[in-house]
């Protein structure tokens, strides 16, 4: 299995929303319909917060100015490459909002809401962990049919998935 990075990052904005993409654009897309925050794959020789503020830049046209990183988040799905991917906040840009993006249609959403949107499963526990301004953590996601089968956090394998403890 080959590992391949990426970023995500939230932008969250002083009224308490964070910056979602809905993924409704492309035809062949592993988020085709579902909710998440920008950010993209690594080009040769980028390093993580370089290629966020890029990935930024090209689906939103906002520069980014001040960022935070939060994790790194390792997805393994039965048959597919695994990925991972560097997980970052932003409070702080310059420039104007994109009308339009050809990754998706984006939209400020409360964050207290975005869970209740459909989003990965995975994607819940690492929004909790935003909120609760976690110390920057390792999770690993692994997925059989995007049912998600196992969720380990720093080590800890969280047992009771859809059962409260995650």
């Amino acid at each position: 299995m080959e590992m391949r990075n990426s970023t995500l990052g939230y932008l969250e904005n002083a009224r308490g929303e964070y910056l979602m993409m809905h993924r409704v654009k492309k035809k062949a897309d592993i988020n085709k319909d579902k909710w998440i925050g920008v950010g993209g794959h690594f080009e040769p020789g980028e390093s993580p917060d370089e290629c966020f503020v890029r990935e930024v830049l090209e689906e939103t046209g906002l520069s980014l100015t001040g960022w935070r990183f939060r994790g790194v988040v390792t997805f393994l799905d039965e048959g597919n490459d695994g990925e991972h991917m560097y997980l970052f906040t932003a409070t702080d840009w310059t420039g104007e909002l994109t009308a339009d993006c050809d990754e998706g249609d984006l939209e400020w959403v409360r964050k207290e809401q975005v869970p209740d949107l459909p989003v990965w499963e995975g994607d819940k526990i690492f929004l909790r962990l935003l909120a609760e301004d976690h110390p920057p953590f390792l999770l690993t996601l692994a997925y059989r049919n995007e049912r998600l089968i196992r969720a380990v956090l720093d080590g800890k394998e969280l047992s009771k998935l859809g059962q409260g403890d995650i």
